[in-house]
């Protein structure tokens, strides 16, 4: 299950990523990943996911759509 993150902004966002998946695909690229980096890329999907969103309700769907990212 996923584990929420206390954001140091105040909010607590659920993780959307799979750590062991992210840091399979950074260390294919022969680096290590910081402890933190799994809640800054969640946040980013979290913005992504807010901006996908406004597009689709701006053009009358109800419906997210790969070209709305």
């Amino acid at each position: 299950m996923a584990k929420k993150s206390a954001g140091k902004k105040g909010g607590s966002k659920e993780i959307l990523i799979v750590g062991s998946k992210m840091k399979e695909v950074v260390k294919s690229h022969g680096f290590m990943s910081s402890g933190d980096l799994i809640e800054a890329l969640s946040e980013k999907v979290h913005h992504l996911l807010t901006e996908a969103t406004g597009r689709a309700k701006a053009n009358g769907r109800a419906t997210v759509r790969p070209n709305d990212l």
